[in-house]
């Protein structure tokens, strides 16, 4: 049954936001990956970045769906002839999902689109949640955090169109830095979270990161394409199995605060990478790669690279005088550039004014 949502909008705005990530052993949060690699024990490392995607719900015509997105050109659809293909089809798709009708669904990102961040999912997350804070106006039972990650997750999967993971959605609900362990069991939960830096270190710990956008719009889908069809051929597997062991390292070291070892297998895992699919980085990314790991820094991609971002992990004093280097790769490409590394620490927030 539709619900037509304009006069709950006009009545109050509902508002939702969620944090992006910067990540280490992503890809392994894919099933395809993390199944026939459980003997490993499986997990991915992400910390949720300050760099907030907020989803505004306002009212617009009965029986449409609007969506307007920063970087993008607005569509405006029917609710059962929204396309699910379009650049915002994930956007219309959980309108679909949630039959509402009546609503304009305003998101502004303070990422820049396509940097490999996670921001659609932490987009979709927002949404879910938006949507979860309207209907609860009507009656229905809030959706959990959990709920809204397997939603968030199940809803980009099924019009992806490619294996999609669930780091992202859980950077997003949850916040933090964490490792995440996919339990690839029937008996028990789909992932299991180990905090790996408290709240009450974020404050000392960014100053240990560097981010920086490449300048270059990133496209996921190709570069995962590739890895997923190398591992469904059995090709390179045992160079997955060897990033689940840098992985597993880097969380003991970052936990440990040794971060001499946390580098090594942050740029081992870089490493690896580059050699199944050497288009993970283009020219920005390698010069960025390349001088982190001259100043005694860890450097990789965020997410499945090929464009967006890169972020650097090292000693304060390392990564002060990486920054200026960086500031000067960057300075070649029109929009390239650092952007803010704080911590998040709170994940999906929701509110209804009005």
């Amino acid at each position: 049954m539709r619900s037509n949502l304009k006069k709950i909008l006009e009545a109050q705005l509902i508002e939702a936001s969620a944090p992006c990530r910067i990540d280490m052993g992503g890809t392994l949060d894919i099933s395809t990956f993390y199944y026939p690699l459980r003997y490993l024990s499986p997990c991915t490392v992400n910390l949720a970045m300050g760099l907030r995607t907020r989803v505004r719900l306002l009212p617009c015509d009965k029986g449409m769906v609007k969506v307007s997105s920063k970087g993008f050109e607005s569509a405006e659809y029917p609710l059962d002839k929204a396309p699910f293909d379009h650049p915002l089809g994930l956007m219309f798709a959980i309108a679909a999902y949630f039959r509402a009708e009546g609503v304009h669904i305003d998101i502004d990102s303070s990422s820049p689109p396509r940097s490999a961040l996670g921001g659609s999912s932490a987009a979709a997350v927002a949404l879910v949640a938006a949507f979860s804070k309207v209907f609860e106006q009507k009656g229905v039972k809030p959706l959990s955090r959990q709920q809204i990650v397997v939603l968030a997750q199940a809803l980009e999967a099924s019009v992806a169109g490619v294996p999609c993971g669930f780091q992202d959605q859980l950077a997003a609900v949850y916040g933090g830095v964490n490792a995440w362990y996919w339990q690839a069991s029937n008996e028990k939960a789909l992932f299991r979270k180990k905090t790996i830096i408290k709240k009450q270190s974020f404050k000392n710990f960014k100053h240990h990161l560097l981010l920086a956008y490449c300048g270059v719009p990133h496209e996921s889908k190709d570069i995962n394409k590739k890895w997923v069809q190398q591992f469904l051929s059995g090709k390179h597997r045992e160079l997955w199995a060897e990033i689940v062991v840098c992985t597993q390292k880097f969380v003991e070291a970052i936990s440990n605060r040794n971060f001499k070892d946390a580098i090594a297998s942050m740029n081992r895992e870089m490493a690896i990478r580059r050699k199944m699919t050497p288009e993970v980085l283009n020219a920005v990314g390698k010069q960025l790669i390349g001088s982190a790991m001259g100043n005694n820094c860890g450097a990789r991609i965020t997410g499945a690279g090929g464009g967006g971002c890169i972020w650097a992990l090292g000693e304060v004093e390392n990564i002060d005088r990486l920054k200026g280097i960086w500031e000067r790769v960057l300075s070649s490409r029109e929009s390239a550039r650092l952007l803010d590394v704080k911590i998040d620490s709170e994940g999906v927030l929701c509110s209804a004014i009005g």
